[in-house]
């Protein structure tokens, strides 16, 4: 997950610390997948968003990120300040060690671990301390991205616990974290995807998942 987890890392925020425009992609990434996509069930009311999409090296879409309530944001960020509530459901294909469409070389395998390091990277990009000197930010967030992997890399850790939540109806076990900038969240559903889940504001208690059934609805 090298290659797509590093675009993840780097697209939230741009200069000055604005949302980059094109965070809100079009759904045609979307459609290319070969895998069905989730986000929160029906219980959620809110409002819902497409974020991007993540390939493989041979191109093939691999893993996207669907988000819940307040856009995120890290313009003005102060400690103390209402950041906005928000959960974004990350998707990831469940695919073993394969080759490349080209045969040159092999795809790495996905897992939950995947999923739960692109939530906790997803997490971060949308919380480096706003008073932070720009040019320490890009340390700052090495670091962190480095120990989100270390995290994912060991959901047995004592990092981790165990919360139950629906999925399609089914209750489905998680590996789920709190930390100062969030809740992150990782598990598999039944449909050959697995599942990762980050934000603030809103409880991770409350949640359930469901499969998209009109991802267009969302463009």
């Amino acid at each position: 997950m090298e290659t797509t987890s590093r675009a993840v890392a780097q697209t939230p925020a741009a200069e000055g610390g604005q949302q980059v425009p094109s965070a809100r992609r079009t759904v045609d990434g979307y459609l290319e997948a070969p895998f069905p996509w989730y986000g929160l069930d029906e219980a959620f009311t809110g409002p819902r968003w497409l974020m991007q999409v993540g390939t493989a090296a041979d191109g093939a879409v691999e893993h996207g990120s669907i988000g819940h309530g307040d856009e995120p944001s890290v313009r003005h960020e102060t400690a103390g300040e209402d950041r906005g509530k928000f959960a974004v459901v990350v998707t990831v294909a469940a695919n073993p060690v394969r080759r490349s469409a080209d045969g040159t070389g092999l795809l790495e395998a996905t897992s939950v671990s995947s999923a739960a390091w692109l939530a906790g990277v997803g997490l971060l990009s949308f919380t480096w301390p706003g008073q932070m000197d720009h040019s320490l930010r890009d340390d700052w967030l090495d670091q962190q991205t480095e120990t989100a992997w270390v995290l994912a890399d060991d959901l047995a850790g004592s990092d981790w616990s165990t919360l139950s939540l629906p999925v399609d109806g089914v209750p489905t076990s998680f590996h789920y974290r709190e930390s100062e900038f969030g809740w992150v969240l990782a598990g598999s559903t039944r449909e050959g995807v697995h599942v990762g889940a980050y934000g603030r504001g809103m409880s991770a208690y409350g949640l359930g998942f469901a499969m998209i059934k009109d991802i267009e609805a969302y463009a």
